[in-house]
């Protein structure tokens, strides 16, 4: 059987410029999970791959995330012909008596994610998934969420899901304490930090779960809530003003920024402009969010992001587990279709009849205090110069937010192999060995700083190395700039971006004193050492490494450091291959001045690390 592109993604081929086709790509994506619903329904089982949950768990997962997408088309009108499937399996689900019961909820549980899908619907299409159910069924079901909403929720986006559960209990007229409601809305405000932006609980995290979780769960709220106007009031103000900011995170061809964990949900990550339609929040005029939300699902419609079988895979830009969580279980992936929120909304609403307003590309950087970001757009890119956030208990955790650089268009790198120092990509990062063998990234800081448009960090590798980082826009390229005290000597890679690698081997790679190029027939990406004190190498990265592209090269330099104070000065840069880059590549930016830059943040730093840096676990 020869490989077909159709069937690594139900999106191929659609052109994703219509309501019609956004309908249609949801009705594709669904439609490979079919035959894998359980006999009665309750449950959707597509691999024998865990997560740190129960199968059960794992198994309601798969049955209730399509829901973020097939509830929406039900409430605008679409057609969907399984809805008999869902009621069965409800009803099944919740039946303590049936063998597809889901399992009693007596703790923080992975089901409580889960429910919120329901409450949603329940609140949405009540005719489709109540009122027709038996009365034994709805009690089970009554019962079932609210004995789970009376457990604690993680202290995170998840106190959202409570809420969504009670907005589909208010519906069905189910009887339950509000009290419990009101205490989580006021924790979920407790974590707003100004500007628009979140945190996504004490943890500090600041990643895409702010659009598409606090945002996201908060405009839907917005728009279902009865009462309440001064919060809903809120949720809309801030998305106004978040909308700004993150419109900064996705590029000219709609690819948004790779960065954070959870990155399997793929274009859930442009749920938040389809949020802002739904609750009728025109935040940019509505052609240009209409081209935000349609750009990004043209994103992925020619990646390999499903099975053969057409379900949609753990990975990001292909099937890869080594990306993961330990929450991802297969059905995982399909909360990518809380993008198709908008489907709720009629032909007739401005969202839809608007003309789509293409990007409009401003090199100019854009310095974003919450996240502790400077961004940058290029051709077909967004970069963000990170000033690092730590985030020790996910898998990758500084992979996926300590490194110094993050992009759209190149992803970034996990490291597969924490013995193996000469075999790692450090993409967007700096790898210290002390060994030859192992090696140290920056995990978490111990200052972090803003001042304009310029980083600046201080983190310890080893409890008695300490480096300075301070990074600067200098579009296309960035500079890194390192200070690095040492009682011993250490051995430095660092590392550009990550960029596709062809089959045949025929991409050109320059090596040399101070500077490394890799040449793809699609892009170019460089590495300059600006003193001249490292030498250049193209890594073919070990595969499944980059989370766009399942091989890559890297380019790098590498060095010996001295016992003692060593600055390093590195420019870096990727651009899709042409005239342009080449062009680029020949304007190398000049080193900055250090004592300026020390300068510079000793009187106008801002201290972030408030935001940056969580309680150490």
């Amino acid at each position: 059987m020869t490989y077909n592109p159709a069937t690594a993604n139900p999106l191929f081929g659609n052109p994703l410029k219509t309501r019609a086709d956004t309908e249609k790509g949801l009705r594709d994506l669904f439609a490979p999970l079919l035959p894998y619903f359980s006999e009665g329904g309750a449950r959707v089982r597509v691999d024998g791959a865990a997560a740190h949950f129960d199968r059960a768990a794992a198994d309601l997962e798969g049955f209730a995330r399509p829901l973020w997408g097939l509830t929406p088309l039900a409430a605008g009108g679409g057609d969907f012909a399984h809805w008999e499937l869902y009621r069965q399996g409800l009803a099944n689900g919740t039946d303590p008596e049936h063998p597809e019961y889901w399992g009693q909820v007596n703790s923080t549980d992975q089901r409580m994610v889960e429910l919120a899908a329901i409450g949603f619907t329940m609140r949405m299409v009540p005719q489709l998934v109540w009122e027709p159910l038996s009365q034994k069924a709805k009690d089970n079901l009554a019962a079932y969420l609210k004995h789970a909403r009376r457990f604690d929720y993680a202290d995170n986006n998840w106190k959202f899901f409570r809420v969504l559960v009670d907005l589909g209990l208010e519906e069905c007229g189910v009887a339950f304490d509000r009290t419990l409601t009101e205490q989580y809305l006021e924790e979920l405000d407790g974590f707003y930090l100004g500007d628009g932006w979140y945190r996504d609980g004490n943890v500090r995290r600041i990643d895409h779960y702010i659009p598409f979780a606090m945002h996201f769960y908060g405009l839907i709220y917005a728009k279902l809530a009865r009462g309440d106007e001064a919060r809903v009031a809120a949720y809309k103000e801030r998305a106004r003003l978040f909308a700004k900011d993150i419109a900064s995170w996705f590029d000219e061809d709609g690819g948004t920024l790779a960065f954070g964990r959870s990155l399997t949900y793929r274009f859930a990550c442009g749920g938040f402009w389809g949020a802002l339609a739904f609750a009728d929040v025109e935040a940019l005029p509505w052609g240009q969010i209409k081209g935000q939300f349609l750009r990004h699902l043209r994103w992925w419609a020619d990646k390999p992001i499903a099975h053969g079988n057409g379900v949609l895979s753990v990975g990001y830009g292909y099937p890869s587990q080594i990306m993961s969580e330990s929450y991802n279980s297969g059905g995982s992936p399909y909360w990518a279709l809380k993008a198709f929120l908008p489907l709720a909304l009629p032909e007739s609403h401005p969202f839809w009849t608007a003309d789509e307003v293409a990007a409009e590309v401003d090199p100019a950087p854009v310095p974003l205090k919450h996240p502790g970001m400077v961004m940058m757009q290029t051709a077909g890119n967004v970069v963000a110069l990170s000033s690092g956030q730590q985030n020790w208990q996910m898998r990758h955790g500084a992979e996926k937010y300590a490194k110094f650089v993050y992009s759209s268009r190149y992803g970034f790198s996990v490291e597969v192999d924490e013995r193996a120092y000469h075999q790692g990509a450090f993409d967007g990062a700096l790898g210290l060995s002390d060994d030859g063998r192992h090696y140290r990234v920056r995990e978490t800081n111990e200052v972090a700083q803003i001042a304009g448009d310029r980083l600046h960090a201080v983190w310890k590798p080893w409890s008695d190395v300490t480096v300075e980082t301070w990074l600067l826009p200098a579009n296309p390229w960035h500079i890194r700039v390192h200070r690095i005290t040492t009682p011993r000597p250490l051995h430095g890679t660092e590392g550009g971006f990550a960029v596709g690698r062809a089959d045949l081997n025929v991409d050109t790679l320059t090596e040399a004193a101070g500077q490394a190029v890799a040449r793809s027939a699609s892009d170019v990406s460089a590495i300059v050492d600006l003193k001249g004190q490292r030498a250049g190498r193209v890594l073919k990265a070990l595969p499944n490494t980059n989370l766009v592209v399942a091989r890559t090269l890297v380019p790098q330099l590498r060095g010996e450091i001295a016992a003692g104070e060593t600055v390093l000065v590195t420019a870096a840069l990727a651009l899709p291959a042409g005239a342009d880059a080449e062009t680029a590549l020949a304007s190398r930016p000049a080193a900055p001045d250090l004592d300026a830059l020390v300068a510079l943040f000793a009187e106008q730093g801002v201290d972030v690390s408030a935001i940056l840096v969580p309680e150490r676990f």
